[in-house]
């Protein structure tokens, strides 16, 4: 008695194991491909990033040092201390004399 349930237990978890590993998919009806409709994909229009922009004192941010900066659209652009414009980060700002702190000049 003890053997035919420790069987019957035994087959179970088999077919249950073997049933679980088909890797078959179902085929698509008819019905089923005509109700799907792909959405045309539209690409995203990247705009060029300005080389140089025109902002506010009062909005701009200022660093511990007294320089001024403007944060848009993930980049950073530093004030020129003589013409007052806001240019994009480059290396070239490092030696620039009019772009170090008012304080230092």
């Amino acid at each position: 008695m003890k053997n035919m349930k420790f069987l019957f237990a035994a087959c179970i978890i088999v077919l249950f194991a073997w049933g679980c590993s088909k890797r078959t998919t179902p085929e698509k009806s008819d019905a089923t491909a005509k109700s799907e409709v792909k959405k045309p994909v539209v690409p995203k229009i990247k705009t060029p990033t300005p080389k140089v922009i025109v902002v506010s004192d009062s909005i701009a941010r200022k660093t511990f040092d007294g320089r001024y900066y403007y944060d848009l659209g993930g980049k950073r652009y530093w004030r020129n201390n003589t013409d007052g414009k806001y240019y994009l980060y480059n290396k070239g700002m490092l030696t620039n004399e009019a772009f170090k702190s008012p304080a230092k000049n």
